[in-house]
């Protein structure tokens, strides 16, 4: 199950959002997705999980809840929506 995790802290990385995520299962893979001229994160990532139960737990117990200071937004990722790319 892949999910989608917003409102990240700007100091979390991948390991970290994996350990938050593995106290409800096996983690996949773990992703904070950083801005590419900055390098900074852009708070927020998306998260892997072996079981569709284990993910749906994760969201049940992560969303609206606080996590180094900021409330996770926490739900089921949707497939990336094919969007024209910007002429400039």
């Amino acid at each position: 199950m892949n999910i989608y995790v917003g409102n990240l802290s700007y100091q979390m990385t991948d390991k970290s959002l994996e350990e938050v995520f593995a106290k409800f299962g096996e983690v996949k893979s773990a992703k904070v997705i950083m801005d590419r001229d900055t390098g900074r994160s852009k708070g927020f990532g998306f998260v892997e999980m072996n079981s569709a139960d284990a993910g749906s737990e994760a969201i049940e117990a992560l969303n609206g809840n606080d996590c180094e200071g900021r409330t996770l937004r926490v739900n089921e990722a949707k497939p990336r929506e094919e969007r024209p790319r910007r002429q400039y």
